[in-house]
Protein backbone atom coordinates (compact mmCIF):
# COMPACT_ATOMS: atom_id res chain seq x y z
CA UNK A 1 0.00 0.00 0.00
CA UNK A 2 1.66 3.07 -1.03
CA UNK A 3 1.38 6.69 -2.02
CA UNK A 4 -0.70 9.74 -1.86
CA UNK A 5 -0.40 12.84 -4.10
CA UNK A 6 0.25 16.13 -2.36
CA UNK A 7 -3.13 18.18 -4.43
CA UNK A 8 -5.56 17.55 -6.79
CA UNK A 9 -3.85 17.40 -10.04
CA UNK A 10 -7.19 16.71 -12.20
CA UNK A 11 -7.53 13.05 -11.24
CA UNK A 12 -10.34 11.50 -12.21
CA UNK A 13 -12.68 10.29 -9.33
CA UNK A 14 -14.97 8.41 -9.11
CA UNK A 15 -17.96 7.08 -6.82
CA UNK A 16 -17.13 5.29 -4.10
CA UNK A 17 -19.47 2.24 -4.14
CA UNK A 18 -17.83 -0.54 -2.03
CA UNK A 19 -15.85 -0.82 1.14
CA UNK A 20 -12.39 0.98 0.27
CA UNK A 21 -10.37 -1.93 1.67
CA UNK A 22 -11.88 -3.92 -1.22
CA UNK A 23 -10.60 -1.09 -3.72
CA UNK A 24 -7.12 -0.46 -2.74
CA UNK A 25 -6.85 -4.73 -2.14
CA UNK A 26 -8.09 -4.87 -5.56
CA UNK A 27 -6.22 -2.26 -6.70
CA UNK A 28 -2.94 -3.42 -5.51
CA UNK A 29 -3.81 -7.42 -6.92
CA UNK A 30 -3.95 -5.71 -9.86
CA UNK A 31 -0.84 -3.88 -10.40
CA UNK A 32 1.64 -5.33 -7.80
CA UNK A 33 3.97 -6.22 -10.76
CA UNK A 34 3.68 -2.36 -12.37
CA UNK A 35 3.77 -0.87 -8.83
CA UNK A 36 7.23 -2.67 -7.92
CA UNK A 37 8.75 -1.56 -11.50
CA UNK A 38 7.36 2.27 -11.20
CA UNK A 39 8.58 2.31 -7.34
CA UNK A 40 12.16 1.41 -8.80
CA UNK A 41 12.34 4.04 -11.13
CA UNK A 42 12.59 6.92 -8.75
CA UNK A 43 14.47 7.64 -5.04
CA UNK A 44 12.31 7.82 -2.12
CA UNK A 45 13.13 9.63 0.83
CA UNK A 46 11.83 5.96 2.64
CA UNK A 47 15.51 4.75 2.60
CA UNK A 48 16.91 7.35 4.59
CA UNK A 49 14.70 7.33 7.27
CA UNK A 50 14.33 3.69 7.76
CA UNK A 51 17.84 4.36 9.04
CA UNK A 52 17.40 7.02 11.07
CA UNK A 53 15.04 4.07 12.83
CA UNK A 54 17.52 1.23 12.59
CA UNK A 55 19.96 3.42 14.47
CA UNK A 56 17.80 3.48 17.19
CA UNK A 57 16.61 0.04 17.90
CA UNK A 58 18.82 -2.81 19.38
CA UNK A 59 19.68 -5.69 17.25
CA UNK A 60 17.03 -7.94 16.51
CA UNK A 61 13.92 -6.33 17.42
CA UNK A 62 10.98 -7.37 16.87
CA UNK A 63 9.17 -4.60 14.13
CA UNK A 64 5.25 -4.66 12.73
CA UNK A 65 5.19 -3.33 9.04
CA UNK A 66 1.70 -2.28 8.34
CA UNK A 67 1.15 -1.51 4.47
CA UNK A 68 4.24 -3.82 3.77
CA UNK A 69 3.75 -4.02 0.47
CA UNK A 70 5.67 -6.51 -2.16
CA UNK A 71 9.05 -6.53 0.01
CA UNK A 72 10.41 -3.29 -1.43
CA UNK A 73 14.18 -2.08 -0.36
CA UNK A 74 12.28 -0.79 3.09
CA UNK A 75 10.78 -4.19 4.13
CA UNK A 76 14.49 -5.40 3.03
CA UNK A 77 16.85 -3.02 4.99
CA UNK A 78 14.12 -4.25 8.28
CA UNK A 79 14.62 -7.45 8.06
CA UNK A 80 18.07 -7.70 7.45
CA UNK A 81 18.47 -6.61 11.03
CA UNK A 82 14.86 -7.17 12.63
CA UNK A 83 12.25 -10.31 13.46
CA UNK A 84 9.90 -8.66 10.80
CA UNK A 85 5.66 -9.02 10.73
CA UNK A 86 4.60 -7.62 7.34
CA UNK A 87 1.01 -6.81 7.17
CA UNK A 88 -0.58 -5.90 3.88
CA UNK A 89 -4.25 -6.28 2.28
CA UNK A 90 -3.14 -7.64 -1.19
CA UNK A 91 -2.23 -10.89 -1.61
CA UNK A 92 -0.13 -10.43 -4.55
CA UNK A 93 1.82 -8.17 -3.08
CA UNK A 94 2.35 -10.37 -0.19
CA UNK A 95 3.26 -12.81 -2.86
CA UNK A 96 6.17 -10.86 -3.91
CA UNK A 97 7.24 -9.83 -0.29
CA UNK A 98 7.80 -13.36 0.64
CA UNK A 99 9.68 -14.39 -1.98
CA UNK A 100 11.86 -11.22 -1.59
CA UNK A 101 11.99 -11.19 2.34
CA UNK A 102 11.88 -14.75 3.10
CA UNK A 103 13.18 -14.30 6.56
CA UNK A 104 10.20 -12.09 7.31
CA UNK A 105 6.89 -13.15 8.49
CA UNK A 106 3.60 -11.73 6.81
CA UNK A 107 0.04 -11.87 7.12
CA UNK A 108 -2.90 -10.96 4.83
CA UNK A 109 -5.37 -8.42 6.80
CA UNK A 110 -6.88 -4.94 6.35
CA UNK A 111 -4.42 -3.47 9.03
CA UNK A 112 -7.97 -1.71 10.42
CA UNK A 113 -9.47 -5.04 11.39
CA UNK A 114 -5.93 -6.45 13.49
CA UNK A 115 -6.01 -8.23 16.93
CA UNK A 116 -2.65 -8.06 18.36
CA UNK A 117 -1.14 -8.08 22.29
CA UNK A 118 -0.36 -4.82 23.54
CA UNK A 119 2.97 -3.68 24.53
CA UNK A 120 4.34 -6.40 21.78
CA UNK A 121 6.68 -4.54 18.91
CA UNK A 122 9.91 -2.47 19.53
CA UNK A 123 8.71 -0.40 16.71
CA UNK A 124 5.93 -0.33 14.08
CA UNK A 125 6.59 1.00 10.56
CA UNK A 126 3.68 2.20 8.14
CA UNK A 127 4.81 3.63 5.00
CA UNK A 128 2.56 5.18 2.79
CA UNK A 129 -0.16 3.21 4.00
CA UNK A 130 -2.56 5.88 5.98
CA UNK A 131 -3.12 7.57 2.78
CA UNK A 132 -5.16 4.55 1.42
CA UNK A 133 -7.18 4.87 4.56
CA UNK A 134 -10.45 6.25 5.68
CA UNK A 135 -10.13 9.34 7.44
CA UNK A 136 -12.04 8.22 9.69
CA UNK A 137 -10.06 5.85 10.58
CA UNK A 138 -6.50 7.51 11.19
CA UNK A 139 -6.96 8.39 14.06
CA UNK A 140 -8.36 5.04 16.02
CA UNK A 141 -5.51 2.84 13.96
CA UNK A 142 -2.49 5.71 15.68
CA UNK A 143 -3.91 5.00 18.86
CA UNK A 144 -4.18 1.06 18.47
CA UNK A 145 -0.15 1.56 17.16
CA UNK A 146 0.65 3.63 20.14
CA UNK A 147 -1.07 -0.01 22.30
CA UNK A 148 1.10 -2.09 20.21
CA UNK A 149 4.74 -0.43 21.19
CA UNK A 150 6.74 -1.47 24.02
CA UNK A 151 7.20 1.40 26.36
CA UNK A 152 10.21 3.51 24.28
CA UNK A 153 8.97 1.83 21.31
CA UNK A 154 9.61 3.53 17.94
CA UNK A 155 6.96 4.45 15.31
CA UNK A 156 8.16 5.23 11.73
CA UNK A 157 5.55 6.47 9.94
CA UNK A 158 4.22 9.08 6.34
CA UNK A 159 1.32 10.46 6.65
CA UNK A 160 -0.69 12.70 4.04
CA UNK A 161 -0.64 16.09 3.75
CA UNK A 162 -3.62 16.75 0.94
CA UNK A 163 -6.59 17.22 3.19
CA UNK A 164 -8.48 15.33 0.84
CA UNK A 165 -11.72 14.16 1.67
CA UNK A 166 -11.76 9.98 0.97
CA UNK A 167 -12.12 9.14 -2.94
CA UNK A 168 -11.33 6.99 -5.53
CA UNK A 169 -9.13 7.70 -7.60
CA UNK A 170 -10.31 5.78 -11.11
CA UNK A 171 -7.08 5.14 -12.74
CA UNK A 172 -3.52 5.22 -10.84
CA UNK A 173 -1.12 3.13 -12.22
CA UNK A 174 -3.59 1.44 -14.33
CA UNK A 175 -5.94 0.87 -11.66
CA UNK A 176 -9.13 2.65 -9.58
CA UNK A 177 -7.25 3.44 -5.16
CA UNK A 178 -8.54 5.02 -2.67
CA UNK A 179 -7.28 7.83 -0.94
CA UNK A 180 -7.63 9.95 1.81
CA UNK A 181 -5.97 12.39 4.07
CA UNK A 182 -5.71 15.22 6.40
CA UNK A 183 -3.18 18.07 6.91
CA UNK A 184 0.02 18.31 9.23
CA UNK A 185 -1.38 19.95 11.62
CA UNK A 186 -4.36 17.14 12.04
CA UNK A 187 -1.31 14.51 11.74
CA UNK A 188 0.71 16.42 14.62
CA UNK A 189 -2.30 16.48 17.39
CA UNK A 190 -3.86 13.68 15.95
CA UNK A 191 -0.12 11.62 17.48
CA UNK A 192 0.56 13.41 20.58
CA UNK A 193 -3.30 12.77 21.58
CA UNK A 194 -2.17 9.19 20.58
CA UNK A 195 0.96 9.88 23.71
CA UNK A 196 3.94 9.86 21.11
CA UNK A 197 6.27 12.19 21.32
CA UNK A 198 7.46 13.40 17.99
CA UNK A 199 11.34 13.01 17.70
CA UNK A 200 11.65 14.35 14.44
CA UNK A 201 8.13 15.36 11.79
CA UNK A 202 8.54 17.39 8.66
CA UNK A 203 6.81 17.58 5.29
CA UNK A 204 9.23 16.43 2.46
CA UNK A 205 8.20 16.83 -1.13
CA UNK A 206 9.86 14.80 -3.66
CA UNK A 207 8.83 14.04 -7.64
CA UNK A 208 7.12 10.89 -8.30
CA UNK A 209 7.09 10.27 -12.34
CA UNK A 210 3.75 10.59 -13.35
CA UNK A 211 2.54 12.43 -10.70
CA UNK A 212 4.69 15.08 -10.31
CA UNK A 213 5.57 16.78 -6.84
CA UNK A 214 4.05 14.89 -4.07
CA UNK A 215 4.40 15.93 -0.63
CA UNK A 216 4.41 13.57 2.67
CA UNK A 217 4.88 14.17 6.76
CA UNK A 218 7.67 12.21 7.62
CA UNK A 219 7.11 11.03 11.16
CA UNK A 220 9.31 9.40 13.68
CA UNK A 221 8.26 9.43 17.27
CA UNK A 222 8.87 7.03 20.46
CA UNK A 223 6.52 5.96 23.28
CA UNK A 224 7.67 7.13 26.19
CA UNK A 225 9.28 4.61 28.24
Amino acid sequence: MHRLRAGDRGRRRTALTEPPEEVVRRGYDAIAERYAEWAASFESPALHWVEALLTRLPEGSDVLELGCGGGGPATRALAAHHRVVGVDISERQLERARRLVPQARFVQADVTQLELEAVSFDAVVSLFLFGHMPRAKQRPLLERIFDWLVPGGWFLATLGTANADDEVDADWLGAPMFFASYDEAWNREALEDAGFVLEEARVVPFEEPGHGLVSFMWVLARKPA
